[in-house]
């Protein structure tokens, strides 16, 4: 069934199915993604500055637990996560980051390409990020 939106234009995109996620969850999430973004923040300026050889273990590891914390934060509510467009744009993150750590891919280019798949995909309107794609 094809629906309206406020504008009067017609959004026939298919989203994936919603579950139920306590308000605590979303309290919570809120500051996971904080701590996230600290991680994140010092991951990228470790590759993209060159003031330190590598990110320190501790925000790398802060970096990958708060992420994970999101992504099941994120499935409670959009069940289909890993359908929708925000779960694959995680994946290729993901994918990215590891093979640039491991050498496949420029390290630079590639930690910046990860951050700003990353970036465009969170802010994108809800109905583009959890479109389903497959």
């Amino acid at each position: 069934m094809r629906e309206e939106t406020q504008n009067g234009v017609e959004n026939s995109a298919k989203i994936g199915r919603i579950g139920y996620r306590p308000y605590w969850v979303l309290i919570l999430s809120i500051l996971i993604r904080a701590v996230h973004q600290i991680g994140a923040a010092v991951f990228l300026a470790a590759y993209l500055l060159d003031a330190i050889p590598r990110p320190p273990v501790v925000y790398v590891v802060v970096a990958f637990l708060s992420g994970g914390l999101l992504l099941v934060s994120e499935w409670l509510l959009h069940r289909q996560v890993g359908r929708e467009l925000s779960g694959v744009i995680t994946m290729v993150k993901i994918l990215l980051l590891g093979a640039a750590y491991h050498g496949f891919l420029p390290l630079q280019e590639t930690v910046l390409l990860a951050f700003v798949i990353a970036s465009v995909g969170s802010h994108a309107p809800k109905r583009v990020r959890h479109r389903l794609l497959f």
